[in-house]
């Protein structure tokens, strides 16, 4: 056949290994570690799933190499710990059953110890250690690494990668960036030592070729060895990329293959896990630079999930393999899409960081597209049903879709209804703003998979009581979801007023001066979109805070790009009027401001469709309502109860 991306699907073979195409699992970390810090089983079946769905290679995160320096709470692989060896056993044969390469990425976070605690305050009684003495952003002490210590965990990383190597894994990951400790040693930020391992560049390398030379001991000549490291740490008093060049120079003759990433700990979880706010691929401009200077093969990472884009980094030289960590959890089966030619049918990630949120809340793991994820064990096979049944879904939106889409994956016959002219629901609006066109992109997506799995889809099709008893259904999926709120404000209905939801239809009569009235997370990306686009924007918040909907991951990051955008915010002030001026707000002690504004965003928030809901309630023998009818939630929300609602049919 005709590969659409040749290049993208092309062997290549790194140390004494080939990989069935460019497209590489990056390191992830499980979705349950036992209290003794071995992989456990819903872990295994995470790292499966993306074998399964054609990448070629699968990287198990994080393993703690030394414990004793390093006390997060992940991966543990040694001899004294019952089944540590065996689950790693296990799911380097679950990855390799599928053809995929299994890794496993060797990590030491320095004095970021503790950063993955599930009690945070255990940190507290943690000691840090690192290149040289100081106090950490948050306060902590950190001590110096002696030199019995150093060579103590050198040893320790060529012990992990031996008993990784006899577990069956045919590649190692080397962490060395991301502000870790193998980077600190790197960073002149960091480094301030006077002895072997500080001062000059080579000497500030020094422990991570002991390093590698401990590995490469471990493993023999032609087992592959991956090297990640930061391109430049980003910030001031860190290395930039003329020094990261000069670092891939000195370390390139002890591994096969280099992983270019970028940003440390210190300039914030959005730069080394790109936003949604940065570009796709990031961190390219880094990675094709260093393989001007370097003679293995360099790998590129940082918000890539565009089979086209990928497919010209590797075609136009700047890198040799993109690799990809969260586009593997919107959509595991996106490599065997691109191999296949099915690249309209990806699933695409949306950069929300709900993976990255669950797991710091719940120290689990969930995706907003995929429900999947973190419960592969609950079956991720969808298997035909005995008794095939006419199924009715009310609302296009991504819960109806995906309900529809899963029904009829099951062999029932489906009719999706969308009122509107288009499916995709709330989703529709966010086509108008860049950096959350992937949401608009969902919709898309989805709609073609229910169409092409048989969804007869109707648009301009209300469903009312009447409309579905006529249709005489077996289970009807009430999927009708929320209304934008519109409070009695006066003015508020002004010719000068545009609804959050409906920006698209009407982004000409958005002014240069803006007022976004509602500081939840709706109003705040679009004051974001508004400001990039040169505008003045004043941002109103009734509640003492900004986006408290906000996923942790995201919001903190939301909240930089607000600042960096001098958005002028105004919490704790209600709207009182609307007028051609701008809003009549009371501030927390009852005074009047006008903040200043020709055009006024009403993002007040999302009101559930109940009388809707109520109407339909009794209109089948089987009814399930799902997403914001119930109650004004997340995307996240409305999928994962579509999934399962048509799988309860």
């Amino acid at each position: 056949m005709q590969r659409k991306y040749p290049n993208l699907c092309k062997p290549i073979t790194i140390g004494n290994v080939t990989f069935r195409n460019r497209m590489f699992g990056s390191p992830m970390g499980g979705t349950d570690i036992t209290a003794d810090c071995t992989i456990g089983p819903k872990s295994t079946a995470f790292y499966e799933l993306r074998a399964k769905g054609g990448a070629a290679s699968v990287t198990v995160s994080e393993v703690v190499v030394h414990p004793e320096t390093e006390a997060s709470h992940m991966y543990h692989l040694d001899l004294g710990t019952v089944d540590s060896l065996a689950s790693f056993t296990y799911t380097a044969d679950a990855i390799r059953r599928h053809g995929a390469i299994a890794s496993v990425e060797l990590s030491h976070s320095g004095q970021y110890a503790g950063t993955y605690l599930t009690d945070k305050n255990k940190k507290q009684g943690l000691a840090q250690w690192g290149p040289s003495p100081g106090v950490r952003p948050d306060g902590r002490e950190v001590k110096e690494l002696s030199q019995e210590l150093i060579d103590d965990i050198v040893a320790a990383y060529g012990s992990c990668a031996g008993l990784a190597k006899r577990a069956g894994y045919e590649m190692i990951m080397v962490h060395g960036g991301h502000g870790w400790l193998i980077n600190q040693f790197f960073s002149p930020y960091f480094n301030r030592r006077t002895d072997k391992y500080g001062g000059s560049l080579e000497n500030r390398v020094r422990f991570a070729q002991e390093v590698l030379d401990s590995v490469r001991e471990a493993v023999g000549s032609g087992f592959p060895i991956e090297f990640r490291m930061s391109g430049s740490e980003l910030f001031e008093g860190g290395y930039d990329l003329t020094e990261g060049i000069e670092i891939a120079k000195l370390i390139e003759s002890r591994i096969d293959l280099l992983h270019v990433s970028a940003g440390t700990y210190q300039t914030g979880f959005g730069i080394t896990h790109p936003s949604m706010f940065l570009p796709h691929g990031s961190n390219v401009y880094l990675a094709a630079e260093i393989k001007k200077h370097v003679s293995v093969p360099v790998a590129t990472v940082g918000g890539l999930n565009d089979p086209a884009q990928m497919e010209e980094i590797i075609a136009s030289g700047q890198a040799d393999v993109v690799e990809m960590a969260r586009a593997l959890l919107a959509d595991p089966e996106l490599p065997k899409k691109v191999m296949s030619n099915r690249d309209e049918d990806i699933i695409k990630c949306l950069r929300c960081f709900t993976c990255m949120a669950e797991r710091a809340e719940t120290s689990t793991r969930r995706c907003t597209v995929n429900p999947l994820i973190g419960r592969e064990m609950d079956g991720t096979e969808i298997y035909p049903s005995p008794n095939p049944r006419k199924v009715l879904v009310a609302g296009g939106g991504p819960g109806g879709l995906y309900a529809a889409l899963t029904a009829a994956k099951r062999g029932h016959k489906v009719i999706l209804c969308e009122k509107s002219d288009e499916v995709g629901g709330i989703l529709r609006g966010e086509q108008a703003i860049p950096f959350k066109y992937e949401m608009y992109e969902l919709g898309v997506t989805l709609g073609k998979l229910a169409k092409d799995a048989g969804v007869e889809i109707r648009l301009n099709t209300p469903v009312t009581k009447e409309y579905a008893e006529k249709e005489n259904v077996d289970a009807l999926i009430i999927a009708v979801g929320s209304a934008p709120l519109v409070p009695p404000i006066p003015g508020l209905n002004g010719d000068n007023v545009v609804i959050v939801n409906d920006y698209y239809l009407e982004k000409d009569r958005v002014s240069d001066s803006v007022v976004v009235l509602g500081g939840g997370l709706a109003g705040c990306e679009a004051a974001i979109h508004f400001a990039q686009e040169g505008k003045t924007v004043h941002l109103v918040e009734m509640r003492a805070e900004l986006a408290p909907d906000a996923n942790i991951r995201h919001r903190p990051i939301m909240l930089k790009e607000i600042e960096k955008n001098n958005i002028q915010v105004h919490l704790g002030f209600k709207g009182l009027c609307v007028t051609q001026e701008g809003v009549v707000c009371a501030d927390p002690n009852g005074e009047e401001h006008l903040v200043p504004g020709t055009s006024v965003i009403c993002a007040l928030g999302q009101r559930a469709r109940r009388n809707v809901v109520d109407e339909l309630i009794d209109c089948a023998p089987y009814v399930s309502q799902i997403g914001d009818c119930v109650k004004a939630s997340t995307i996240t929300t409305a999928i994962y109860q579509g999934y399962h609602a048509a799988l309860d049919i």
